[in-house]
């Protein structure tokens, strides 16, 4: 009689073992697909409230460039000292341009300066690498002119 109960236990602890797992793992899908949306927020949240600010002087629009997206990096042994930014022409282009950084209290901090060249209808990245010393903090503002 012994037997036959651990043998019935057994038999439905096996049983339940599939619906466990299955239950476990539901819970854990749901756990890091909450954990994901979460961290996927904050991190919209930070690049949003953190992000610098990047603009073309007039004379630049109206020569025809246009921006896309623009990065801050580190470069030649510098901590954010270098901004990559995508250029659309609608018009032919060539130019010396010059970026200004200035820091969130508007002090300039650094100037960076590349010959930049382009056909209608093309566009690509640009690197602007200041001063190693340059250092673009959070919600600093650059111009390009």
């Amino acid at each position: 009689m012994k037997r036959f109960i651990s043998f019935l236990v057994a038999l439905i602890l096996l049983g339940s073992c599939g619906r466990v797992k299955e239950t476990i793992n539901k819970s854990g899908e749901t756990v890091g697909k909450t954990a994901t949306e979460f961290f996927e927020g904050l991190s919209e949240g930070i690049d949003k409230t953190l992000q610098c600010e990047l603009s073309l002087s007039e004379s630049l629009t109206d020569k025809g460039l246009k921006m896309g997206k623009f990065m801050i990096e580190n470069a030649e042994g510098g901590r954010n000292n270098q901004l990559t930014v995508y250029l659309i022409f609608d018009k032919d282009f060539k130019a010396s341009v010059s970026a200004k950084a200035f820091d969130k209290n508007g002090l300039e901090v650094g100037r960076a300066k590349i010959e930049i060249e382009g056909k209608a209808d093309e566009a690509g990245y640009f690197d602007f690498i200041f001063d190693r010393r340059t250092y673009i903090e959070v919600k600093s503002r650059i111009v390009l002119e």
